[in-house]
Order: structure tokens, then C-alpha cells, then sequence
């Protein structure tokens, strides 16, 4: 292997190691615990090669922030499996609430104001990008036309999030937490289908 390729390797391979001590500290004892004097002590390296990496500690929570949205991207695509439209969303409810509660200090640090506004929304743009992908599916499947596509994603993630952090926090338990992310996501939906011109609902779409 080329000098140059082999470094390139191990600079990635040290890099995916301080992002995995990162995470396992996040995850294990929280954003208080997260400093680059001990990730560096986790990984067996000195602070300036983490600073090699990553500028500072701030550059790093957004990677972690990244990641976690990676993360989720990947779980909740697993919902696309489910041929059935209106369980696929029910779907999507349900794994995003369960995420939120196994991983409650990424989940926080993903939502939080540790790193800027427009970051945290670049960050998010995968995993906002799959509840697009759903709700256009939803509403071709069932000729709903939304008024304001935008602003029906923005509910629903609001809406998602709100029940969520109430699950990660322990106010609800994230079990119950999951049963009232789905039944709320099926009263929007409900709502938006009876928002059709001579549109009668029979009732609830998509009972899991």
C-alpha cells in the first residue's frame, strides 16, 4: 500500500476512534462528561491529536450530532419495508420515540443548543428527508394534497419531538410515549384526510 494511502487509513481509523469514545462517554454519563482531555485519555492519545482532528470540542458535538442523525436516518428507513402506507407511518412514530429513548444524551444533544441553528438543521436534513419521503408517499396514496407541504413536516417532526422528549425525560415513559406518538400522528393525518371535499371519514387510518 501507497505511504499516502496508508496514512489517509490511519488518520481515518484515529478519527473513527475519538468519534466512538466521544459517543460512549455521551451515552454512558452525558454532555457533562464530554471534554477532549478525556476522550483523549479513552482512546490512549494526547489532546493535540484529537486537535488534529477536530478543531475544538465544538467541531466535535456537531459530528457526534451528525452521526445521531445517521443513525436514526438508517432506523427509521427500516419502517420503508412495510408495504401499507398508513402502518409505514405509524411506523415512523414509533421507531423515532424509541430512538429518542435508547439513546436519551445523543438524542439531546441532536435537539439541543449545543451547536447553532443552521448546523443542527444540515445535520437533521437525512433524517428530515425520510419523513418527506413518507408523508409525500401518505398523501399520494390517499390524493391528499397538503397545503402547505413544508409547513405539514414541521408539525409532524414538532409533534414527534414534543412527545419524544417527553419520553426521554421519564414524564411519560418512552413505552407509553410510542403509543401516543402513533395515536397523534393519526389524528394529523385523520384531520388532513377530512380536510378533502366530500371527504367522509369511517374511521382511523392505519391502526397498527
Amino acid at each position: 500500500m501507497p505511504t499516502g494511502a496508508r496514512r489517509a487509513r490511519e488518520r481515518a481509523s484515529t478519527r473513527e476512534r475519538i468519534i466512538e469514545a466521544a459517543l460512549h462517554i455521551l451515552e454512558n454519563e452525558g454532555a457533562a462528561a464530554l471534554t477532549v482531555r478525556r476522550i483523549a485519555t479513552d482512546v490512549e492519545y494526547s489532546a493535540p491529536v484529537v486537535y488534529q482532528h477536530f478543531a475544538n470540542k465544538d467541531a466535535l458535538v456537531l459530528e457526534l450530532v451528525a452521526h445521531g442523525h445517521r443513525l436514526m436516518t438508517a432506523e427509521l428507513e427500516q419502517a420503508a419495508a412495510e408495504l401499507d402506507i398508513d402502518r409505514r407511518m405509524m411506523q415512523l412514530a414509533s421507531e423515532y420515540v424509541r430512538f429518542a429513548g435508547e439513546h436519551p444524551h445523543l438524542y439531546q444533544i441532536m435537539n439541543g443548543d449545543a451547536v447553532d441553528a443552521d448546523q443542527r438543521l444540515r445535520a437533521a436534513a437525512p433524517t428530515v428527508g425520510v419523513l418527506k419521503e413518507f408523508l409525500t408517499a401518505w398523501s399520494d396514496s390517499h390524493d391528499v394534497v397538503l397545503a402547505d407541504f413544508g409547513e405539514a413536516c414541521d408539525i409532524v417532526w414538532g409533534t414527534l419531538y414534543g412527545i419524544a422528549s417527553l419520553g426521554r425525560i421519564g414524564t411519560v415513559g418512552n413505552e407509553r410515549a410510542r403509543r401516543l406518538a402513533q395515536q397523534a400522528l393519526r389524528t394529523l393525518l385523520r384531520g388532513w384526510q377530512a380536510d378533502l371535499p366530500g371527504t367522509a371519514r369511517t374511521g382511523p387510518p392505519g391502526n397498527p
